[in-house]
């Protein structure tokens, strides 16, 4: 299962589990879609690996 990380690791900016402008790598560091485009070029600065589109999670209300 996804760690789903609540936060941009380069700018801070929250991202919910719903969040749709989230990107990880393969090591599930999470990065958002402003930073992950302009300042990344959607390589992962950790490791070096592409950032891809994160998937959504659902958020049970129960």
């Amino acid at each position: 299962m996804l760690a789903m990380k609540p936060h941009c690791e380069r700018c801070g900016k929250g991202l919910q589990p719903t969040a749709t402008d989230a990107l990880i790598c393969s090591f599930e560091c999470t990065f958002c879609s402003e930073c992950a485009t302009h300042a990344l070029n959607s390589t992962c600065p950790n490791c070096g690996g592409e950032l891809v589109r994160r998937p959504t999670r659902r958020l049970d209300k129960d």
